[in-house]
């Protein structure tokens, strides 16, 4: 016997036409997502809402639907943001996501296994952050930067990333240093602008209070009060990830975060980051999370993408 179905009265406040508009998307596009999320029914004239469907889906997605409001007065609801709010309903008996408040925005955990991230990214000194793209790992290790940056419990970001990946070589770009490293510590520096803040994320660049560095130059450094990122860390040869491993000093805090699936590094070499896994283990002060292709949150075919190179090289086919 079939659940009957329930309708469920949503008043959207403060009323502002830009943000329900930020809402519902283009024509409707990102209500039409909900729709097919949960199963359920969404009509609205101007901010009050209706809802149809099963109890508990009308439920979670009216709570959802607040959410989407409650960000789009920060901005525009971009397809990213859905997504990530669409990304997975809660299990049942799942504990309610994690927030995280900047200055500039309010982040929020989508599904256990970011939860569990944000949290060890909290506790612990050391995060090691490993799993298919797409699922978080550097988004949720910046805010954690930003927000202890913030706090005033560092004094500098340090944003490091290994600059040989696919056969090219940072000699070959153009450019001073600066302007070489670029291209491999853009997807961080977009997240830092989208947390802190354009204008601010480039005033602590000109200040030098984040700093962006090729993995291979930090030999001799000590880093002190500083919230370290190691992005694509599945590219860091044994002896790298040893060497960033050392430089931590005093009141320093250090997120790992890389894909072992993605590795770029000479066929036979093997990665810094497998190492360190096994390694590592165990230690009083590290946190080891995986990330499932569940746990992507970025367009949904970027999670059947995924979900198809799996399969391929689970068969051990080519």
């Amino acid at each position: 016997m079939s659940t009957p179905a329930r309708t469920l009265k949503l008043l959207l406040q403060p009323a502002d036409n830009l943000r329900l508009a930020s809402l519902c998307g283009p024509m409707g596009e990102h209500l039409r997502q909900m729709e097919a999320r949960f199963g359920i029914e969404i009509r609205h004239r101007g901010h009050d809402f209706q809802l149809i469907g099963e109890h508990m889906p009308v439920a979670t997605a009216a709570g959802l639907l607040q959410d989407m409001y409650r960000h789009t007065e920060q901005g525009e609801l971009s397809a990213a943001n859905v997504n990530r709010f669409l990304s997975a309903s809660p299990e049942e008996g799942e504990a309610p996501a994690a927030e995280l408040t900047l200055r500039h925005v309010r982040v929020r955990t989508y599904g256990a296994n970011q939860k569990r991230y944000l949290e060890a990214l909290r506790d612990h000194d050391l995060v090691f952050g490993v799993g298919p793209a797409g699922t978080g790992k550097t988004h949720l290790a910046m805010a954690r930067a930003v927000q202890a940056l913030e706090q005033e419990q560092v004094r500098r970001i340090v944003l490091v990333r290994p600059v040989v990946e696919a056969g090219e070589r940072l000699g070959f770009l153009p450019g001073d240093v600066a302007q070489k490293i670029d291209p491999y510590l853009r997807p961080m520096l977009d997240a830092l602008d989208e947390l802190a803040g354009r204008e601010r994320a480039a005033r602590w660049l000109e200040g030098h209070i984040v700093e962006i560095a090729p993995l291979a130059y930090m030999r001799g450094r000590t880093l002190n009060d500083a919230f370290v990122i190691l992005d694509e860390a599945q590219n860091a040869s044994r002896a790298q990830m040893k060497m960033l491993l050392t430089r931590l000093g005093f009141g320093a805090r250090t997120a790992v975060t890389g894909d072992l699936t993605q590795t770029d590094l000479p066929p036979g070499d093997r990665s810094g980051l497998a190492e360190a896994l096994e390694l590592l283990e165990g230690l009083a002060g590290v946190a080891f999370v995986h990330f499932r292709r569940s746990d992507v949150v970025r367009h949904p075919l970027v999670q059947q993408v995924i979900e198809a190179y799996a399969r391929r090289h689970d068969d051990g086919a080519g």
